[in-house]
């Protein structure tokens, strides 16, 4: 069971000064972010760690004794990115061999390339013997590196499900082939199944900087959607894109993608009002974001909702705050029906079949998983446009240690417009084999702007 960290809107539990700019500091400002050299070491200490701890453990659950992740260096695998440090240099051809000892005896681990893993494998092959022509090359050193260990099963970046299991080139491919050799080539085998587990898989080490990053990017969200940014009137939805951006790019960090913000829903007579192409945030807009950032190598997404307050109000319409109560009700019983071992498919099934026995309204679930990648490797929990079977990623199972997006939809009556409308959510949780649960809280309000 892990444990839960719970982190606060503020720089205490790191040493570091934000690096945010005065005006977002006089306002609380986002969570501090560690330098990039203090980056770089947590980056090369959990490396180590899933490199230690976790490999063993799902080769051997897969049957694969040897992995062999290869890649160019402007072409980089992103499976072979989450095993070396931090902004490595990698040039030419990288090759990474990972081999199976067996119980007890750990996983051998070995470059076959000119780059400097700073520890975390051993140089299998001398470059340097080579340049001077006194040494073998690069793929006779993996052919012999291959043949002295005797594989029975090789795993190669292949995927057919998902995206991030299938980086290995034809090219490169054929190289490995001839390089080991018919008998050898022979043993090849789809990686897909460990690619997966050893992506979605996260250590108790990581939930720190997974609801780090979830932190960071929900505080810039709060002052995005605010009166310290909003000026009604002026403010445009895309002026509000820009600048989720560029508070990220201020950070040091990087966009997980690229953000959306939009004016989600205005009155029918504002429409008339204002006309239907207005793009300047006005008094009674519903406001939206689905935004993200990248901490390190861990993932955020979130959608949040904002009401622009008229004259006179001081809350969001009664007819809005119920649908976010539906929203948030959806998330707790989405939460409640993760079981280890379930498919996607399965855990969207129960709980949209849940979700309607108790009422909710118009309820739909697109949820995917996340940490290492956006969209990836774990189990699809539905996707907009397909509410019951999604063929190949519905299928994977849940296991445990693995982040997801609660990310979905109610649609119900707003009266006070009249219409039906839909309200979105999506939050980052943590499923820990027991139980599922937020990173760094959910919206049960609507932000306001006055």
């Amino acid at each position: 069971m892990v444990k839960k960290v719970l982190l606060a809107l503020t720089a205490a539990s790191f040493v570091l000064a934000a690096v945010a700019p005065p005006a977002a500091a006089q306002h609380g400002g986002p969570p501090a972010v560690l330098s990039v050299r203090q980056q770089a070491d947590v980056v090369h200490r959990i490396t180590a760690k899933r490199l230690e701890t976790l490999l063993p453990r799902l080769m051997r659950e897969t049957g694969i004794d040897m992995w062999v992740v290869s890649c160019n260096e402007d072409n980089l695998d992103p499976i072979f990115e989450t095993m070396v440090p931090l902004g490595n240099w990698n040039p030419i051809t990288q090759v990474l061999v990972l081999f199976d000892r067996g119980p007890g005896k750990g996983v051998e681990r070995l470059n076959v390339s000119r780059t400097d893993t700073q520890g975390l494998f051993q140089n299998a092959w001398d470059a340097g013997a080579f340049d001077q022509k006194k040494g073998e090359g690069q793929w006779e050193a993996l052919g012999r590196v291959v043949r002295e260990r005797d594989p029975k099963r090789i795993g190669l970046n292949e995927g057919e499900v998902q995206w991030a299991a299938g980086a290995l080139t034809t090219v490169l491919k054929k190289r490995i082939a001839e390089a080991v050799g018919p008998k050898y080539a022979a043993r090849f085998v789809s990686a897909e199944p460990l690619v997966t587990l050893w992506a979605e898989t996260l250590l108790d080490d990581e939930v720190e900087h997974m609801e780090r990053a979830a932190a960071l990017s929900r505080s810039i969200i709060a002052d995005m959607l605010s009166s310290r940014i909003i000026t009604v009137g002026q403010t445009t939805a895309d002026d509000l894109r820009w600048y989720y951006w560029q508070r990220v790019h201020d950070l040091g960090l990087r966009v997980s993608f690229s953000p959306f913000v939009s004016i989600r829903g205005r009155s029918p007579k504002d429409v008339e009002k204002w006309g239907k192409d207005d793009k300047i945030i006005r008094p009674g807009d519903v406001l939206h974001c689905d935004v993200g950032l990248k901490y390190m190598r861990w993932n955020s997404d979130h959608q949040e909702m904002a009401y622009v307050l008229r004259p006179g109000e001081n809350d969001a319409p009664e007819g809005l705050k119920k649908l976010m109560a539906e929203c948030n009700r959806l998330q707790d019983i989405y939460c409640g029906e993760f079981k280890a071992g379930l498919t996607g498919d399965e855990i969207l099934g129960r709980v949209l079949g849940r979700a309607r026995e108790t009422g909710v309204p118009g309820p739909r679930v697109y949820s995917h998983s996340l940490g290492y990648f956006l969209h990836e490797p774990g189990p699809l929990i539905g996707l907009p446009w397909e509410q019951v079977h999604n063929a190949g990623r519905g299928e994977v199972r849940l296991v445990p240690m693995s982040a997801f997006t609660a990310e979905m939809s109610v649609t119900g009556l707003f009266p006070e417009w009249g219409v039906e409308f839909r309200v979105p959510l999506e939050q980052d949780i943590l499923f820990d084999g027991q139980k599922a649960f937020f990173l760094a809280g959910r919206q049960t309000a609507f932000h306001l702007v006055r």
